[in-house]
């Protein structure tokens, strides 16, 4: 079996931007494209779909970084957030800071069991 190379990240390199002209935000290394968490927006709520991270970015906290980031913004902009992608209801149920952030009718799916 063959290794795939990892790339060294450095915390400074790391940005998340928000593209919702392609639903997403994106998570870039030194300006390269290296995840993404997909969305749909709704009336005071962006709904999370999916979230990746390229397999050359795996394994470096980058998935969580990513997704803390999309709740900071989502809590920023007074937003609730529906978590479709299970990353993402995974992550609000080991972060319980960001489970005011989902409302009563959907809090199974961040209550329910890994």
């Amino acid at each position: 079996m063959t290794e795939k190379p990892t790339k060294t990240v450095d915390a400074d390199d790391v940005q998340v931007v928000d593209l919702p002209e392609r639903s997403h935000f994106a998570l870039r290394v030194a300006g390269e494209p290296a995840g993404r968490t997909d969305y749909r927006t709704r009336p005071g709520r962006l709904v999370l779909t999916h979230t990746e991270v390229s397999d050359g970015y795996a394994g470096r906290g980058l998935g969580s970084r990513l997704v803390r980031e999309v709740l900071d913004t989502a809590r920023e902009r007074g937003l609730r957030v529906t978590p479709r992608c299970p990353y993402v209801a995974g992550f609000i149920r080991r972060h319980r800071e960001y489970a005011d952030l989902v409302d009563d009718e959907h809090r199974a799916e961040i209550d329910a069991p890994d």
